[in-house]
This record gives structure tokens, sequence and C-alpha cells, in this order.
């Protein structure tokens, strides 16, 4: 049985360097922003203007 994957990458920047990369939880919909550089990296939801998480609907697959 395959195991689905839960994170969709929606969104590439940027190469070995420094790289900016956008997740989507399939589950929950919140969108994810993580920025790598060099050795380091951070991640972290998507706000809207008014602080709330943004948030991808579901597609009909």
């Amino acid at each position: 049985m395959k195991k689905e994957k839960r994170f969709e990458i929606v969104y590439e920047e940027g190469g070995l360097a420094s790289a900016k990369t956008i997740y989507v939880d399939k589950e929950t919909g919140v969108n994810y922003l993580f920025i790598a550089s060099g050795y380091a990296g951070g991640l972290t939801p998507l706000l809207d203007a008014e602080g709330k998480p943004v948030v991808t609907k579901k597609t009909a697959d």
C-alpha cells in the first residue's frame, strides 16, 4: 500500500545558497513558507493581512 504524501510544494524560488519554498498541508490546507540559506533554514505558516493562516481549499481529486 502506497502512503500518500501529506505536503505538496506549490512554489519554489532561488537556488542552492538561498531558496524559498511554499508547502501546502494537504490535510489542513495551511500554507507554510520554508526559507533555506546555507546550512540554516526556517519554517513558518503564511499569514494573511489579518494575521490568520493562509488556507488553500481542497480540490476534488
